[in-house]
């Protein structure tokens, strides 16, 4: 199974990385609800997240947390909210979003329209948090 996800982690299409380890990538939605919307994928092929081993699951989770501060960093908001959808795209992610309200978190919303510059200034501040 080639997914997009699983180009974007080997490089044939190009992201706006955020952080990476052995394991996971994270990077940034590119039709986001909110600035600082990040996607965490395992670099494992696998299409359902509770498909994953429980030991897998939760390193992606805390990798998922690392990630989560450094957003809450950069985008001042009351928490950062997480879903776990799965059906848009055949490769486990999760979706990361720093929200003030429930409402920020509703994926039937239109979404957000970012330039190049935007995305990889947002990608760069995410980087350095």
């Amino acid at each position: 199974m080639t997914t997009i996800f699983s180009k974007i982690i080997s490089g044939e299409i190009p992201c706006y990385k955020v952080a990476e380890n052995d394991d996971f990538l994270a990077f940034l939605d590119i039709q986001p609800l909110r600035k600082g919307h990040v996607l965490v994928i395992p670099k494992l092929e696998i299409d359902y997240i509770f498909d994953m081993e429980d030991d897998h699951l939760g390193k992606m989770m805390a990798f998922s947390k690392i990630v989560a501060c450094k957003i809450k960093e950069v985008f001042p908001c009351r928490k950062v909210g997480v879903t776990v959808i799965g059906l848009e795209v055949p490769h486990a992610h999760i979706h990361l979003i720093p929200i003030n309200g429930i409402q920020d978190m509703n994926f039937s919303q239109e979404k957000l329209v970012l330039s190049s510059e935007e995305l990889n200034s947002i990608s760069e501040a995410l980087q350095q948090a």
